[in-house]
């Protein structure tokens, strides 16, 4: 199989507070003000994708307090605490800050009380505070995490976005693959990455982008290097796509097995996942850019429940169904032929 062998990068262990502030301020545009500056966020650290609502720890158990992840004060947090009154859960929150907390952040404009604030300090854990509603917060920082801790995995081929199908090429060295891709891209299709390619599990899908080097770029043997973006424009490039197809490129050899009906579905496993596979031999004159096009097509026709081979077996098998019932069978190509005088 071709990634039979392809090995996880390792996953990170863990990302610093000020790294997090810094991307949700600057990439994901987040308004987050501290509510005090006194404390570094240097030494504190994230270590898990999910997010925690500390309702229970305010109540007085914190038994099952997962403390290592950030926390957010939201609504129903601070309505309970005004309902109840700052000395009633000052307890409870003294409980609270003596776990090793990495941030706490207040969504919707929410306030501490001082008392409060101060226990925050004095345990050095930070405090920010955001606009934004508390669902839409915890959906940005969490996919932001989730891309954070993904699992990835570095394969060589390349991937092109055709018909909006992202197909991963994968094949021996110098068997054609950026040629093919160099192709479909002329042909109107956009590349992804070519060369080295980064997959990343994120939401059991799988996710192919190019490093931070080799962006738009390919290399194409007895040519060299050129620049796809500048060559054929910003449309014929693109940084990120799901790869739904593996097209595996192979030399010709009579001994091996390929499906010829299209019934017998393949797919390779990448980091956990099934993707549907094409095992495709070449040989001097095929259309390897035409049939890439056709497989992204019948891909698109299966997504919308038409599969080209079971249609055909089920015609075939209603043939002989009327045969065996003793229903005359005319062997001829169509019954009925048009007026075509031109």
């Amino acid at each position: 199989m071709p990634l039979r062998n392809v090995e996880a990068i390792p996953r990170k262990e863990r990302i610093s507070v000020t790294f997090l502030i810094d991307q949700l301020k600057n990439n994901l545009d987040l308004d987050l003000n501290p509510c005090f500056s006194e404390v570094s966020t240097d030494d504190r650290w994230i270590t898990d994708t999910d997010l925690h609502r500390p309702g229970l720890a305010l109540a007085g158990y914190v038994e099952l307090f997962t403390h290592h992840r950030i926390q957010v004060i939201g609504n129903s947090e601070s309505q309970y605490i005004s309902h109840l009154g700052y000395e009633a859960c000052k307890e409870s929150f003294q409980k609270l800050t003596q776990f090793p907390i990495p941030v706490i952040f207040l969504t919707d404009n929410n306030v501490m009380p001082d008392s409060f604030l101060e226990m925050s300090k004095k345990a050095g854990i930070p405090v920010f505070q955001t606009p934004m509603e508390t669902t839409e917060f915890m959906f940005l920082v969490r996919d932001f995490l989730e891309d954070q801790f993904a699992v990835q995995t570095m394969v060589h081929g390349s991937v092109v976005d055709v018909y909006g199908v992202g197909i991963l090429i994968l094949g021996k060295s110098g068997i054609g693959k950026s040629e093919v891709a160099l192709d479909l891209v002329e042909r109107g299709h956009r590349l992804v990455s070519d060369d080295v390619i980064i997959l990343t599990k994120k939401n059991n899908v799988l996710i192919a982008s190019p490093t931070d080097i080799n962006k738009h770029f390919m290399e194409i043997r007895g040519l060299g290097i050129i620049d796809v973006m500048s060559m054929f424009g910003i449309r014929s490039i693109r940084y990120q796509k799901r790869v739904e197809v593996i097209l595996n490129l192979s030399l010709w050899d009579d001994t091996q097995h390929i499906d010829r009906t299209g019934l017998n579905k393949a797919s390779e496993k990448v980091l956990g996942l099934n993707i549907p596979l094409i095992n495709l031999p070449i040989t001097p004159g095929k259309n390897i850019t035409v049939i890439a096009e056709v497989i992204a097509m019948n891909h698109l026709l299966n997504n919308y429940g038409y599969d080209s081979a079971k249609t055909f077996q089920k015609k075939i098998q209603q043939r002989i169904s009327e045969k065996k019932a003793g229903s005359p069978v005319i062997q001829r190509a169509v019954n009925y032929f048009e007026g075509d005088l031109e």
